[in-house]
């Protein structure tokens, strides 16, 4: 498998990105070749430095870099030889298997979007994340920003999505669905939450288990939590937050330092036909290993087939 890999992309590129590749060398056995998207002058005396195997990865030349702040459309517009442009024309024409970047998130958003679409029958892709749970397992949380408003069939995708997710990269064998509301009773909610519970609840290619609390994302109750991306994105940087408060107070908790995204790397986006997944602007060598063995994961066992399947089989 060959996965692509931004190192130009986030706060710290391309030095970070670079101990990213050999900290997932150094620990990881795996037959995955990288294909690294970037600047030679830049990459390579940080290469040489690292001793990286040669073997094991590729250098693909980008003259340019699509900043945090440009705006998106037009940055990938005018910026065919950035980094972002290059990685997701490589994934388009199959010269890579999956695209990682923690460059700009609206460049890569457009970037999936217009180059590699949906899955056929997915009616918006969305974006997911990990929550640490108080057991040492984690639950997944969709969507998380991608769509900030949405119909109820919406959630039932997102659902159906992140059980394949949680079934097949972490190992939840039936994984449990639970809708995000304001009370556990059937019933209860906005207008969306009412409208799709029943649509939750009638879908057989999913375990539903009803309704769950705020009080309960951070518990055992369920394994996938699905909201619209508007509810999801609050309680995701509330969760950020906890880590970052404990930091600062100096607090020292195996649990609360699970909080701190490194742990998980990036976010995949679910529903599209090619692996991509987008970390932080800010990562760190720990969140880079972790991305790529999230999308050495997909890949493995070919999640984004059984997405395919499933929606085909309906």
């Amino acid at each position: 498998m060959r996965i692509g890999l931004d190192m130009m992309g986030g706060d710290y590129a391309p030095g970070e990105a670079v101990k990213g590749v050999k900290l997932f060398f150094d620990t990881v056995t795996s037959d995955a070749h990288l294909v690294l998207i970037g600047d030679e002058a830049a990459l390579k005396p940080l290469l040489e430095e690292a001793q990286l195997d040669v073997s094991r990865y590729t250098v693909v030349h980008a003259s340019q870099v699509i900043g945090m702040n440009e705006h998106p459309t037009r940055a990938l517009k005018e910026k065919q030889q950035s980094s972002i442009a290059i990685g997701f024309y490589l994934l388009q024409h199959k010269k890579i298997d999956a695209f990682i970047s923690a460059g700009n998130t609206g460049a890569m958003m457009v970037g999936t979007f217009y180059s590699i679409k949906a899955i056929e029958g997915v009616q918006r892709p969305t974006i997911a994340t990990l929550v640490p749970r108080e057991n040492g397992t984690y639950g997944l949380l969709l969507d998380v920003g991608l769509n900030a408003d949405c119909k109820p069939e919406n959630l039932v995708q997102f659902a159906i999505l992140g059980s394949l997710y949680s079934k097949h990269i972490l190992n939840e064998a039936t994984p449990r669905v639970g809708l995000l509301n304001i009370g556990e009773e059937e019933g209860k909610g906005n207008l969306l939450a009412q409208a799709a519970y029943p649509m939750l609840k009638d879908e057989t290619r999913i375990h539903f288990v009803g309704n769950v609390e705020g009080r309960d994302i951070f518990t055992d109750k369920s394994d996938v939590i699905v909201c619209e991306g508007f509810t999801g994105n609050i309680v995701l940087k509330m969760a950020e937050s906890f880590h970052e408060i404990a930091r600062r107070r100096g607090i020292d908790d195996e649990y609360i330092d699970r909080f701190d995204f490194e742990y998980y790397g990036g976010t995949p986006v679910l529903g599209v036909s090619e692996p991509v997944i987008i970390g932080h602007g800010i990562s760190h060598q720990r969140a880079f290993k972790n991305m790529i063995g999230v999308a050495e994961r997909m890949l493995e066992t070919q999640l984004l087939e059984k997405i395919k399947e499933s929606f085909i089989a309906k």
